[in-house]
């Protein structure tokens, strides 16, 4: 604690130190020191996003060098027996799991931030307790999410096992990212689009569905993305609601597993570490696709 306050303490003298150096400095010497720390902070921009991409770079290197060499029909496999290691139905479940939280989270959070951006006043007590209560749900860990849809979609309403109970444990998960990025993508449209709505005799809902959300679709389709990609890659929550059985699931109330808790399962064992790289592959085709279809759908959106 000492350290800490004698650490304070001196950034403050130091901050105090150089500000006084500006004020009496000479203007040329000035400009040369605030042409120097543009410089630099760019050069840090450039390198840290260098990193960002080598480092991105390095981990699909990884697993495509890593899988690709154990892709095999057996992974692909449409009958599964017991102790198969087959992921054609944790690729079915993953699908059906995106497309049944992307129904459930994106018209509940993109309606939920619509009526707080253009129906609710700016900075009142409603707005502001929705909002925190987004920001909380959004820092809670996954497992903890995970006990909660065990306790009550799996315990309390009687689902078991099933897609159902893990689409509502994720849909409330991905509540305050959808809410948080259209809020943003919301604010974005100029309120020069709204007032030249209005003044050709416009209403409030008209206005928003023709003028404002297509207008933000694409900030939209950016919360999607990230949605999209926190759903594919969640595992621990979907441990407790989805359950691990490896099968096509038949109902919604079918217990099933995705690729990430296909790659833990198999990972677990022990003997399946290529099966496991394999897997990866897919998950990152997965990823990439569902992303590139989002994306598409996205440039539709804009050019309508």
């Amino acid at each position: 604690m000492l350290r800490l306050l004698l650490l304070l303490a001196g950034g403050c003298v130091l901050f105090f130190v150089v500000k006084q150096l500006y004020t009496y400095l000479p203007e040329p010497v000035l400009r040369r020191l605030v042409r120097f720390w543009d410089k630099f902070f760019l050069s840090l921009t450039w390198l840290f996003a260098a990193v960002t991409v080598l480092a991105l770079g390095f981990i699909i290197f990884h697993i495509l060098s890593s899988g690709i060499p154990h892709l095999s029909p057996r992974l692909f496999a449409v009958n599964v027996t017991l102790g198969d290691v087959s992921m054609f139905p944790a690729i079915v479940s993953t699908v059906l799991m995106v497309v049944i939280v992307l129904a459930i989270s994106v018209p509940l959070g993109m309606f939920t931030a619509v009526f707080l951006v253009e129906y609710m006043r700016t900075g009142s007590w409603f707005v502001t307790l929705i909002r925190s209560a987004a920001e909380i749900l959004a820092g809670i860990p996954s497992i903890v999410y995970g006990l909660f849809g065990m306790m009550f979609f799996r315990v309390f309403l009687g689902l078991g096992f099933s897609i159902l109970s893990g689409s509502l444990t994720m849909s409330i998960m991905m509540l305050p990212l959808i809410i948080r990025t259209t809020e943003e993508a919301l604010k974005s449209v100029p309120d020069t689009y709204r007032e030249g709505s209005f003044a050709l005799g416009a209403g409030k809902l008209r206005t928003v569905f023709r003028i404002i959300l297509p207008n933000a679709m694409p900030g939209i389709f950016a919360g999607v993305i990230l949605a999209i990609g926190r759903v594919v890659g969640e595992s621990a929550a979907l441990i407790f609601t989805a359950g691990t059985i490896l099968q096509i699931p038949s109902s919604l109330f079918d217990s099933a597993r995705t690729l990430t808790v296909h790659m833990w399962r198999l990972s677990s064992y022990g003997q399946y570490v290529n099966e496991t790289y394999a897997t990866a592959v897919v998950l990152l085709l997965v990823v990439l696709s569902l992303n590139a279809v989002s994306g598409i759908i996205a440039k539709r959106f804009t050019k309508t």
